[in-house]
C-alpha cells in the first residue's frame, strides 16, 4: 500500500472530484515549486467512490475563484503541526474576472488590451454560465 506522510505545515486541497487534481495542480503551478508537493490521483473515498487529492508543504496563495471554476467540490485544510487549522469550501463563483475571455469576438473586451473582462454567474445547473459585464453575451463553462 502507498503511504504518503502527514504535512507539517502547508495546505491540502482535498475532494477534488477524480481526474481533476492534474488540471487543478497544473494551473497553481506546482510543477514549478522548489517545496514537497504531492498530488494523489484515484484515492478511495467513502463519500465519492474515488477523488484526487493534492499536499503542499508549504503556504501559497490558492486562487479560490479558479478552483471553483474546476471543481466547486474542492475542500482547502490549512495544517499548523500537522494539525487542521482552518477548512474553507470551494463554491461555484458569483463573479470572474481575468480567467476566461468573451466569446463574442466583437466585444470590447476582446479589442481593448487594458480591459480586464468581469463575468456575473447567470446559471449553474451542470452546465455554468456568466454573462459578460461589456456586451451581456452568455459564456457556458461545464463542469
Amino acid at each position: 500500500m502507498l503511504k504518503v506522510e502527514s504535512i507539517h505545515y502547508g495546505i491540502v486541497i482535498d475532494h477534488i472530484t477524480q481526474g481533476k487534481g492534474k488540471k487543478i495542480f497544473d494551473k497553481l503551478n506546482l510543477g514549478e515549486a522548489d517545496f514537497p508537493v504531492v498530488l494523489l490521483r484515484n484515492v478511495v473515498s467513502s463519500k465519492f467512490g474515488k477523488k484526487d487529492i493534492i499536499k503542499i508543504e508549504n503556504r501559497i496563495d490558492i486562487d479560490m475563484t479558479m478552483l471553483g471554476l474546476i471543481d466547486p467540490n474542492v475542500t482547502i485544510n490549512i495544517v499548523e503541526d500537522e494539525k487542521t487549522i482552518k477548512k474553507m469550501k470551494v463554491e461555484i463563483p458569483k463573479e470572474v474576472q481575468g480567467l476566461f475571455k468573451c466569446k463574442n469576438p466583437r466585444c470590447i473586451s476582446n479589442a481593448e488590451d487594458n480591459i480586464n473582462p468581469l463575468f456575473t454567474l447567470v446559471k449553474a445547473n451542470g452546465t455554468i454560465e456568466y454573462s459578460c459585464e461589456y456586451c451581456e453575451e452568455l459564456t457556458s463553462y461545464t463542469l
